[in-house]
C-alpha cells in the first residue's frame, strides 16, 4: 500500500493542476473516487484507488517536470479545461510542448498580460501560489483617470469583496514617462482572483491595463508577447527570493 496523499497534492503530483485548482474541482463535484463524489481533504491511495475527473481517469504522472516562463498576451485564457475556450494559453505554445500536461501557477485574467508560469511539477505550483511561498508578484497597472496617492493606505489595508480580504503589499505611483499620474506599480504577495482589478473598482478606479513583469526576483525579460522559454533550477529558486 502506497502513502496516502489528498486527493488535491494526488491531482497536482499527476500534472493535472495545481492543488488550488484541485481544490475548486472537488468542491464544485467534479471529481470521484472510486465513482464516489471526493471530499476535500479526502486521502487516497495512488495504486490503488481510483480517481478520475468528469468520469475520466487520471493519466501516470509525467516522467519529467518541466517548467516555463511564458509571456501571456492579452486576450487569452490561463485554461486547459474549458472546451468553449477559443484560444487559451496552452493553444498557443511551440509545438514542442503542446503534448506536455502542463497547468498555469497562478494565472492572469483574459485581459491582463504578461509573466506566467507553466509546469507540471505539482509541489513546485503550490509553493508558487500558496500565500506562505512568499512570492512577490509585481504588476505595471494603467487606470483610467489619475490616481490619488492618498489612497494607498486605503489599498494596502484592503477590503473585503465576496468575502475575501484584497489588499496590496505595496503601490508605487509612476513619476516618468506620458500620462504617470494614471500608472502604478503594485505588488501583491498572495493571488485572488482578478485581485487587482476588483480592489481598485471599489475605490472606483478601471484598469485599463495590467501587466506583471516580475515574480520574486525573476524579471520577464527577452520574451515577446506569446513566447516561451523553459526554467532553469537557479531561474526557479529566483521564485522565492525578495
Amino acid at each position: 500500500m502506497a502513502e496516502l496523499v489528498r486527493v488535491q497534492k494526488f491531482l497536482a503530483d499527476r500534472g493535472m493542476c495545481s492543488r488550488r485548482e484541485a481544490e475548486e474541482w472537488i468542491r464544485e463535484g467534479r471529481v470521484k473516487v472510486n465513482a464516489i463524489v471526493a471530499e476535500l481533504g479526502q486521502k487516497v491511495d495512488p495504486d490503488t484507488d481510483q480517481v478520475t475527473v468528469k468520469n475520466k481517469k487520471i493519466p501516470a504522472a509525467p516522467k519529467s517536470k518541466l517548467t516555463l516562463i511564458m509571456h501571456k498576451p492579452k486576450g487569452t485564457l490561463c485554461t486547459n479545461h474549458d472546451p468553449n475556450a477559443v484560444l487559451t494559453v496552452f493553444s498557443i505554445l511551440p509545438k514542442d510542448y503542446r503534448n506536455e500536461r502542463l497547468f498555469c501557477a497562478g494565472r492572469l485574467d483574459k485581459d491582463s498580460e504578461g509573466m506566467l508560469i507553466l509546469t507540471n511539477d505539482g509541489d513546485l505550483a503550490n509553493r508558487i501560489t500558496h500565500p506562505s511561498g512568499g512570492v512577490v508578484k509585481r504588476y505595471r497597472v494603467t487606470l483610467q483617470k489619475p490616481f490619488d496617492p492618498e489612497l494607498i493606505p486605503k489599498l494596502l489595508k484592503g477590503v473585503i469583496d465576496e468575502g475575501e480580504h484584497l489588499y496590496a503589499r505595496k503601490v508605487i505611483p509612476a513619476t516618468e514617462g506620458p500620462d504617470a499620474n494614471t500608472r502604478v506599480e503594485v505588488h501583491l504577495d498572495q493571488g485572488r482572483k482578478r485581485e487587482i482589478r476588483r480592489l481598485f473598482e471599489v475605490f472606483g478606479y478601471h484598469v485599463k491595463k495590467l501587466k506583471r513583469f516580475q515574480m520574486g526576483q525573476l524579471k520577464l525579460k527577452g520574451l515577446g508577447p506569446g513566447t516561451v522559454k523553459p526554467l532553469t533550477n537557479k531561474e526557479i529558486e529566483s521564485l522565492f527570493k525578495q
